[in-house]
């Protein structure tokens, strides 16, 4: 019960699946067995309810005076699911190097190019870093891709001061950025000498994209 408070983002062309595991093998990463979807049901109650559609970009709504699940008979394979992000079977290197954050992948909606996507959903979840004479973090970089990344809980290890959880952070294509500078100080100084548990009640995320995002007046007007 009570507010909630969490990231939408929305594909206008394709669907969200499961990327290719190439030479991980069978399994790895978001495993299907871990998706959860509802059984069928149905309920037959009166009460003041508000049904919200969207179409053409807009929101619309109609009040209903019995409850929307009151469907008995239904059929197709259209239906929505659920994945605990925890449940994600991380895989990075063993060796040197930052791997790029695609080895993380959840899910991707691919656009009519083949290996393009049009969103990758991606995450950073708690795991061990173990790369020798290594800058462990992300460095500096640009992308041909664009980044929206946001924190839901914990602390992000490329900038645990000031990416609070709730944040957005957004990197646009070819724009410069990277980790802060008291990261980058002590991890350059620390090269990768000793495995890491990255902290255990962080998850961040990533939407990975090659069209460009654009700000909204909202976001770029409202003080929070």
């Amino acid at each position: 019960k009570g507010p909630r408070r969490g990231y939408i983002c929305e594909v206008f062309d394709g669907h969200f699946i499961l990327p290719d595991l190439g030479p991980i093998g069978a399994n790895g990463l978001a495993n299907p067995r871990d998706f959860l979807h509802p059984t069928a049901r149905f309920e037959n109650k009166e009460g003041s309810y508000v049904l919200v559609q969207k179409f053409l970009g807009e929101l619309w709504e109609a009040k209903l005076d019995h409850s929307p699940f009151d469907v008995v008979a239904w059929f197709g394979n259209y239906v929505p699911y659920k994945y605990e992000l925890k449940n994600f079977v991380a895989v990075n290197s063993v060796t040197v190097d930052h791997m790029d954050p695609s080895i993380f992948t959840v899910l991707t909606c691919q656009t009519q190019e083949p290996g393009v996507a049009a969103c990758d959903f991606v995450i950073f979840p708690p795991r061990m870093a173990v790369q020798k004479n290594t800058f462990r973090p992300p460095y500096y970089h640009r992308n041909c891709m664009t980044e929206y990344m946001g924190n839901i809980c914990g602390t992000y290890d490329a900038k645990p001061d000031a990416f609070k959880a709730g944040g957005g952070s957004l990197h646009s294509c070819m724009a410069g950025h990277g980790p802060d500078a008291k990261t980058f100080d002590t991890c350059s100084e620390q090269k990768g000498d000793t495995a890491v548990q990255m902290p255990e009640d962080s998850m961040a995320f990533m939407f990975e994209s090659t069209y460009v995002m654009r700000l909204t007046e909202w976001a770029m007007d409202e003080s929070l």
